[in-house]
Order: C-alpha cells, then structure tokens, then sequence
C-alpha cells in the first residue's frame, strides 16, 4: 500500500500520538515512517538502559552542534531517539508540564488557542496518573505516570538537603505549584519505561489501516504545485514515493522538522538555493529560533555503591541489581536516573521559578561519555527560559546528513548570569551536612576553586552543555514571519503541518515531552476537524 490519507515522518512521540490517533477512523489510511528501528532493545524497556544509550549511538541520532563561542568553542552533543518512540525511548522519563503561564505566554505572542486553559484538557486526555484522577491530573489515558518505584537513598538526602538549604518541599511539580524539591514522577509502568510507542503505538498496530514503516529515511515532501502530496522516503536502498491523499505530517523534531522543510523547498531562499534547492516557499524563519536548556553539572565523588559507579563492588551490585530487575521488576534498574529535583526562583521577586534542578544518582561527566572509576552524584542546573536564540541550517541539501545545529549558547548575557546564580545554589545544596557523611569530593578543581562570578563563568562555559531540550525551530504564530499558523499549518502552501516541540514560540519551563505529547493530541483534533 502506497496510497494514504496521510503519511506521517517521524516515529517518536509526536508521530506515535497522531498515528494511534488518526488510524482510530478505519476509513482513513495512515502511514507512518520513522528512519530508526522497532523500540524492542532491552535498553530501551529498562529504565537505567538511558544511561548506556544516550553517550552511544545505540537508537539515537547523537548530533552535535557546530562550535559554540559561548562555550569556549567546544561543540555540543545533542542525543535524540532514532527508534520508535524516539527520544520517549531514550530520555530520563520525567512527566513535567512546565509553569501555566508559558502557555498563556504562547497565546499572548500569537499562538491562539494554546494557552493553558485551551492544552490542560489534552494533558489530562493523555495521563493515566498512578495517583488518581483530579482538576489536573488524568486517569485512564494511554501515558502511564507513576511514581518512581524504588527511591534511591541520596535521592531523598537531596531533597533534605534541598529543605535545610531554605526550599520548599512539593510533592507535585505539576499540581497547584511548581516551586520546590522532590521527587519526580515518571513515565514509567511496574517498572518499565512507558514510551510514547508503549503508549500509543503498539495498542494500534494492528489495525489495517494503519501502516509503519521503520528503517526508512524520508528524503523531501513530495509537492503538486503549492500542496504537499506525499513524501519520498529510502528503505533498504531503494527510493519510494508515499502518496497522501490529505496531508503530510512532520513530527521529526525541533532539528529535523525544519531540515526536512528546507530539504523539500521550504526555507530561507538564499540558503536553500546555496544547497541546490529549488525554492517551493521563501519561509525566512525555518529552522531560527532555536532555544534549549544549557544545563551544568556540580559532579562530586562519593564512596558508596549506592549510587551508580565504576568499581569491584558496583560490578558485584549491578549484576545482583539486573537479576532483581528480572525477577521483580524493582531496585535501581528502575531508576530514571534523576529521581529528584526542583524548580527554584533564583532571585525575590520573581513570579515563577527560574531554574529548574535535577539530582542524579551518578557521575555524569560529559553525557557519560567521560568515565571515571569510583562512584559518585551530580546536581543539574539550568534557566528554564532562555535569551540566547540559535538556528538548525543545513550542511548539505540531503536528509541524510546531519543537519547544522547552532543553539549559540549563552549569547544572551542574562543567560550566564541564571547559570551563576544556579551554580551558587548547587554548591549550596551540595555543602548541606545531609551529605557531610559521606564526604563528597569535587571532580574539578576549578570548580572547587571557584568563587568569584568570573571564575564560575569559566567553569560554565568550560563544561556546560544541553539537558536535551531543542524547540522552536518551526515556530506557530498569527504574524506573517510565523512557520506555522495556530492550526499548525505551514505558511505558503498546503496540505502540511508540523506536530511536534518545534512548534513551541518559546521554551516552556520543564521537561519537554509530556508537552510534545500533548501537541499531537491537539493537533489530531485539528486535523480531524
């Protein structure tokens, strides 16, 4: 079957949504194309299993962006799913929504009908929250969300040393009030990950009128004049055209939505043309306005094979650990690794948190791609919403290169400024005398030795890098510039949409995939209408 009413690119969260969604109709014919494979890795099914795939290319894209000035010229790594589910089936599985007002924020820049009281509604269609349903929490929706199964020991010191450094407690970031320290809620179910695939996709596959193709890049949207009439995809080597009779949908993500764009003509015209692309619609904002999290990681060493690490004795546990994992489904495979955290207002005033933290029962040094013997922790910390606005460009006119991703990092002056002021916190935490008895030790000198603002500045820009959050790439709007339309519609032509956190006008201020899921449940609504 080649023909379809619509044909879908990407098969991570926002794809698993609407596939599962628009397949409901048996009268209507759904394609769906992800370039990765099925997400039936064990990696993928146990929660710890991020911790190997995101430093390695096992189901992930694993990006990086071009050299960033504000990080002293380094390049940034930008891991994200190449599988079903996409990054649903690699991340840390936090359920966050971000702060009310974000939206609200969306709609007042031209985003209508996307303010908190329009997407609440697709929040709660989408949960199936283990504590029950309330005004604003789901139950009886495909996403499973539960709590974390077997709370790690310093998880909980974080939050006592969090309390006794003058935070507030909260036991539902995405209740009444984000502000405060706890443990995260997670998408996971008896102690598995549930990804967007777990949760839309595979209670759909096998309806007949709905096909998934994996291991197939799709190349351009295939257009007849201004109308996108299909995609062109490669499978096994060979070029194929999938036809759609109603739309095309994009959900490939915030870097590969508007690579597809420029790809098929849809872009900034000059460059389009100095990548030997015929030009279908002059859109100057594809691919701009690029905002991620820069997030830096305190990491310090301590001797417990409680905590993830590199030793005789963590070998020891680890296999006891995969053994009790088989057997029941609990201990600490079941950990998303940042079991706790916290939303902070770094300065008085402030009428919503500006940082958000995330505690992490290892060392991550690098995305773990540096390896270091011995055990230890790490506190994250980054502004939730950002200054600095990069741009995905293309390093070639064809898919199956990686797209430029230039996030420009910390060209915002205001942005260094949050990071100082979240660094300063973290240090504070991390000299509670909750953890004094375990004698935590610096992995850095210089940050040890870090104590002017110009000093922290340095160990910032020395180390910091993404937690793993792009969006707005293809912005929605109501002002001509604008990508998209509020109805996600691509500006200049017909027939497609974009569904995924590309869409976002700016950064919400959390974890990005529930709102991702949330998208696509409004957008099969449109669509369906």
């Amino acid at each position: 079957m080649m023909d379809f009413d619509y044909v879908i690119v990407g098969g991570g969260s926002a794809g698993c949504v609407l596939a599962a969604r628009l397949s409901e109709d048996p009268a209507v014919r759904v394609c769906l194309v992800e370039a990765g494979a099925q997400d039936d890795s064990v990696l993928v099914k146990v929660p710890l299993g991020a911790a190997v795939i995101l430093p390695s290319k096992i189901r992930n894209w694993a990006f990086q962006t071009v050299p960033q000035p504000g990080l002293g010229g380094r390049r940034g790594y930008q891991p994200r799913g190449r599988t079903i589910g996409g990054s649903s089936s690699i991340n840390a599985m936090i359920y966050m929504r971000g702060h009310p007002s974000d939206y609200d924020e969306w709609a007042a820049l031209g985003a209508t009908g996307w303010a908190w009281k329009d997407v609440l509604p697709y929040f709660l269609r989408s949960e199936n929250n283990e504590r029950g349903a309330s005004d604003l929490h789901g139950a009886g929706g495909p996403l499973n969300v539960a709590e974390v199964r077997s709370p790690n020991p310093f998880a909980k010191l974080f939050v006592e040393a969090a309390r006794h450094a003058g935070l507030p407690a909260n036991e539902d970031f995405n209740g009444p009030q984000q502000e405060g320290v706890g443990f995260y809620q997670v998408t996971q179910k008896n102690g598995e990950r549930w990804n967007a695939a777990r949760a839309y996709l595979h209670p759909a596959a096998g309806r007949p009128n709905l096909a998934v193709l994996t291991d197939s890049t799709a190349l351009r949207v295939v257009f007849d004049g201004k109308r996108a009439a299909g995609v062109e995809i490669e499978r096994g080597g060979v070029r194929e055209t999938l036809r759609a009779a109603r739309e095309v949908l994009l959900c490939a993500g915030a870097f590969q939505s508007p690579q597809l764009l420029m790809c098929s003509g849809i872009g900034p015209a000059e460059h389009l043309r100095e990548n030997g692309i015929p030009v279908v619609c002059d859109a100057p904002e594809a691919g701009a306005n690029l905002q991620d999290h820069l997030d830096y990681i305190a990491c310090r060493r301590v001797d417990s094979t409680e905590l993830l690490g590199v030793s005789a004795g963590g070998g020891v546990k680890l296999v006891r650990e995969i053994l009790r994992w088989r057997r029941e489904r609990r201990g600490m495979l079941t950990s998303n690794g940042a079991e706790s955290g916290g939303f902070v207002k770094s300065a008085p005033g402030l009428d919503r948190p500006d940082l958000q933290l995330h505690f992490v029962i290892g060392m991550v040094d690098n995305h773990a791609r540096t390896m270091h013997l011995g055990h230890g922790l790490s506190l994250h910390v980054c502004v939730l919403r950002p200054k600095s606005r990069g741009s995905v460009r293309l390093s070639g006119g064809d898919m199956r290169e990686p797209p430029a991703i230039d996030p420009q990092f910390l060209s915002a002056p205001e942005d260094l400024a949050g990071m100082v002021r979240g660094f300063r916190l973290a240090r504070r935490i991390l000299e509670a005398p909750q953890f004094a008895p375990f004698g935590p030790r610096h992995l850095y000198a210089d940050e040890e030795r870090a104590g002017t603002d110009a000093e922290i500045e340095q160990a910032i820009r020395a180390r910091a890098d993404t937690i793993y959050h792009p969006v707005g790439t293809c912005r929605m709007g109501s002002d001509a510039r604008s990508v998209l339309d509020p109805q996600l519609r691509v500006r200049g032509v017909e027939a497609l949409r974009v569904v995924d956190c590309s869409v976002m006008p700016t950064l919400i201020g959390g974890n990005t995939n529930a709102p991702a899921i949330m998208i696509a449940e409004r957008a099969a609504d449109m669509i369906r209408a």
